[in-house]
């Protein structure tokens, strides 16, 4: 079974945040193409709010 890409720099918990955000956007059909991206630059977006910096 292939494994899903791990975005770089977030934990595992945002990890879980983007498998989510992806699979509801993909379910929806909402951003079409486009749901890996919109949910990866949600998870960074909240990523870099926290106040994490970059590679954490």
């Amino acid at each position: 079974m292939p494994r899903a890409k791990h975005l770089r720099g977030v934990g595992s918990k945002e990890q879980r945040q983007y498998e989510h955000i992806k699979a509801s956007a993909q379910t929806s059909g909402r951003y079409g193409r486009r749901a890996k991206e919109v949910a990866a630059r949600t998870v960074m977006k909240e990523h870099k709010a926290k106040g994490h910096p970059k590679g954490r």
